[in-house]
């Protein structure tokens, strides 16, 4: 395929990207620094930040994982099914299963949900034709460039990380590939011109590839990377759901330092002595003899909480311990706050159950379920992509065009008990629907469906009236069995 991009164009481009990339990269390192628990204490006031500032500096109460993970822990796939087709097709899934995507997709829900996007590539595989490599790919180290108006159709795409002492960056588009390196430039104590002179003197540069071609072809004809936007706007940038935690999360954590500072100095009556001078300690000389005097050390009575007081006029008062109960209801309203902004449910994050039926428990569970179904669409639709890519590498025009139009297949968004799963999907089965229908439904994979339909044929031929007998005992208002139909088709 012919080379449509010059190397003086495809380093600019690069450099373009770059830039763009390293804009995102700080918002994206505070959310993954948020939701692993690396979070600042804001402080209420100057004179808190000056005494407790240091006790609390690594403290957090985090929420943040908790938001993240919910919908994560639901997202899971279970095939690709192309327009036409009755079932998932079993190629693409050995795809997925032999590139770990059934582990490595969570990684990627999970970057996007925390990042506001991830990525997930798909290139051909020189060992193994049949089985293109496909990895996600984290939003700090790539990005994709679309064509002017359009939220699909992609231009170019640029994954750029570091490794050791040298930083790599390999630019895709839809006819080439191409890849650079450049030695990492560290801390400096230059002035900010001489910097920009060694950048400028530590460009790009095209790496040595050995026997490879750089740029090479990009057999596939589009751009092989494809974006997983989580929250996505019509003009603006994809939206993190850890966007919104942050603010309430840095009050929990403030309004936990102050509980704890509260509890420390307040949790017991403050006694307070009035009438009386500063208690002195004696100062004794070698021989025993008093040559002065210098005050208690208080702070050791503050610890020791003794202290004996003489006079006529001495008098002991106190004031009652602080209300610490005030601190946890407010941060009971803080985190029910982030239940609501997030659509996650209130007993994920408060722990508190009190004899809720089933039926309340999907009611609680409606907004979450919603926000997963959501996700499925516009991860879906990602992920159809990333499948038409997988059948473009192994050369299946055909099914690629059909997968385009196909749909994934994702487990249930919903939570329920096997008992309640087993009623519904007993009454749609009486109702006429399809058993391989009704075993997707259950959660099983399209591969588990298709061994269930091998193991219950196999049942039929041993055992065809046990079979029907339990049907009918199942179902009794169908009546008799017609003597005309197979055991097979009456199942």
């Amino acid at each position: 395929m012919e080379t449509l991009t010059t190397p003086e164009q495809a380093l600019a481009l690069v450099q373009r990207l770059e830039d763009e990339l390293i804009s995102r990269r700080p918002q994206i390192q505070r959310n993954s620094d948020y939701y692993r628990g690396i979070q600042r204490l804001t402080f209420a006031s100057e004179q808190f930040r000056k005494f407790h500032g240091d006790r609390y500096r690594n403290f957090a109460d985090n929420w943040v994982p908790v938001v993240s993970d919910s919908p994560v822990e639901r997202l899971t796939v279970n095939g690709i099914q192309p327009a036409g087709s009755q079932k998932a097709d079993d190629e693409s899934w050995r795809v997925w299963q032999m590139n770990g995507l059934d582990a490595d997709s969570q990684l990627g829900f999970l970057g996007a949900v925390n990042a506001g996007r991830s990525f997930v590539l798909v290139w051909g595989n020189p060992d193994d034709p049949d089985t293109p490599e496909v990895t996600f790919e984290d939003a700090a180290q790539c990005i994709v460039a679309y064509e002017p108006g359009s939220r699909r159709k992609r231009r170019a795409a640029l994954k750029r990380w570091d490794d050791g002492n040298v930083s790599y960056a390999t630019l895709y588009l839809a006819d080439s590939v191409w890849k650079f390196e450049r030695p990492i430039l560290g801390a400096s104590s230059k002035s900010p011109q001489m910097q920009a002179v060694d950048e400028e003197l530590n460009r790009w540069e095209p790496r040595d590839t050995g026997l490879e071609p750089n740029p090479q072809p990009n057999p596939l004809g589009v751009v092989p990377m494809v974006e997983l936007p989580n929250r996505p706007t019509l003009t603006e940038e994809p939206v993190s759901d850890v966007t919104g935690v942050i603010a309430m999360q840095d009050a929990v954590n403030l309004l936990w330092a102050q509980l704890f500072t509260a509890s420390d100095y307040a949790s017991f009556p403050q006694r307070i002595v009035l009438g009386a001078e500063v208690p002195e300690v004696p100062i004794l000389d070698a021989e025993g003899k008093i040559v002065g005097s210098r005050p208690v050390d208080m702070e050791r009575f503050a610890v020791d909480r003794v202290m004996f007081f003489t006079g006529e006029n001495v008098k002991v008062t106190e004031w009652t311990a602080a209300n610490l109960e005030a601190y946890t209801k407010i941060i009971e309203v803080a985190v029910a706050h982030i239940a609501a902004q997030t659509r996650t449910p209130q007993h994920y994050l408060i722990g508190k159950m009190a004899n809720l039926s089933g039926d309340a428990l999907l009611a609680a569970e409606t907004g979450l379920v919603k926000r997963v179904q959501e996700k499925q669409t516009w991860f879906g639709q990602a992920l159809r992509e990333m499948f038409r890519l997988i059948a473009l590498a192994r050369g299946e025009d055909a099914k690629a065009k059909s997968i385009a139009a196909g749909q994934v297949v994702w487990a249930d968004a919903e939570s329920r008990s096997h008992a309640q799963l087993a009623d519904a999907l007993t009454k749609l089965r009486q109702m006429g629907f399809p058993f391989e229908w009704i075993a997707l439904k259950y959660g099983l994979t399209p591969t588990e469906v298709a061994d269930l339909v091998v193991m219950r044929d196999k049942e039929l031929e041993a055992d065809p009236m046990g079979v029907l007998t339990g049907l009918m005992s199942r179902n009794p208002s169908q009546g008799s069995p017609d003597p005309d139909e197979s055991p097979a088709e009456a199942a």
